[in-house]
């Protein structure tokens, strides 16, 4: 759940002059997700109506299911007549009577002092000018309200995980919504220093290794909420690379293990050969066992006849490699 700092984001301006309207702007954040915390702003004209003053009206911050309530307020005295709430040219309340169709804009108080409105659930259309309309004995008065509705960053498109051969081009996209409109950015979380790669919705790898595979994180962020932040894996398929092999010593009449290793995506499938003889698990005496990228060939009893150059080959999809490995008799 995104969590709102504890002071609502709001913003007031005035200048107040003599008997003419105010204007304030109060900013409403439009959170997702059941349950979180609502934040009503207000707007409040004190009893003189001369001149009309704006301050924030926050009352205390709640949980409830409404995901974001404004309040707008206009405090008036017993001069008043007539009162009404108007968003832009359209009326929402005229005193009691609701002119609004839109089962979310509800009244709260209407009494000599006081005359508020309440929207629930505000969404990205709500903005906008709000007005409160006073007619007093004398001529009609007014204070306008501006509502700036913020969305927290949300990643609405990103591309599914991946895989692609060696040396192809690869297209990451990631869309965002917010309001302001959120930055991306992506960064390869698999590399030591987690470096930023892009900071734009696509991310272009042309001719990629296998050291650029991994995940791919891309984060948007507007500084209304949390950062939004989604994860896209890449695999990259190359040839079998053999490493790490050595030449193994051992006496007649004991054990020997010669032993693989082939770094490869997909995993290597191993074969072993003596000469131009390719080698069968549990016959003449040896054993083959290939777990994931170790490949090992064992003799149980050496003989003679068992020392030479044998030969490993790991193969997959992408192509195949050899390398040779010399099983001799150890020196004492």
């Amino acid at each position: 759940m995104i969590k709102p700092s504890r002071k609502p984001d709001t913003t007031y301006s005035t200048s107040p002059t003599n008997g003419k309207p105010e204007s304030a702007s109060c900013r409403a954040l439009y959170l997702t997700g059941v349950g979180a915390l609502s934040s009503p702003f207000g707007l409040v004209v004190p009893r003189t109506l001369s001149p009309l003053l704006l301050t924030p009206c926050v009352p205390p911050r709640s949980t409830a299911l409404t995901l974001c309530a404004s309040l707008c307020r206009c405090t008036v005295d017993d001069r008043v007549t007539r009162v009404a709430w108007l968003n832009r040219s359209t009326i929402l309340y005229a005193g009691n009577d609701k002119w609004s169709i839109d089962n979310r804009v509800v009244i709260l108080t209407n009494t000599k002092t006081q005359y508020s409105i309440k929207i629930q659930n505000v969404d990205v259309y709500d903005e906008g000018p709000y007005t409160c309309s006073v007619q007093t004995d004398n001529h009609p008065k007014t204070s306008r309200v501006h509502l700036i509705v913020q969305v927290p960053p949300q990643i609405i498109n990103i591309s599914s995980d991946i895989t692609i051969n060696e040396g192809s081009t690869v297209i990451l996209l990631c869309l965002a919504f917010g309001r302001p409109e959120p930055t991306v950015t992506w960064r390869h979380l698999s590399s030591k220093d987690q470096q930023f790669v892009s900071d734009d919705e696509y991310l272009e790898i042309t001719g990629i290794t296998k050291e650029q595979s991994g995940e791919y994180e891309c984060s948007a962020v507007n500084d209304v909420a949390a950062p939004d932040v989604r994860r896209v894996k890449v695999t990259v398929n190359y040839p079998p690379y053999i490493s790490n092999v050595k030449n193994t010593g051992a006496s007649v009449g004991q054990r020997g293990t010669l032993r693989c290793e082939a770094s490869a995506v997909p995993v290597a499938e191993f074969q072993w050969f003596k000469e131009e003889t390719r080698l069968a698990n549990g016959l003449d005496g040896v054993k083959i066992e290939n777990k994931g990228r170790m490949s090992t060939l064992t003799f149980f009893n050496i003989s003679e006849k068992d020392y030479g150059n044998y030969t490993c080959v790991a193969t997959n999809k992408m192509g195949n490699t050899n390398a040779s490995i010399i099983l001799h008799l150890q020196q004492h």
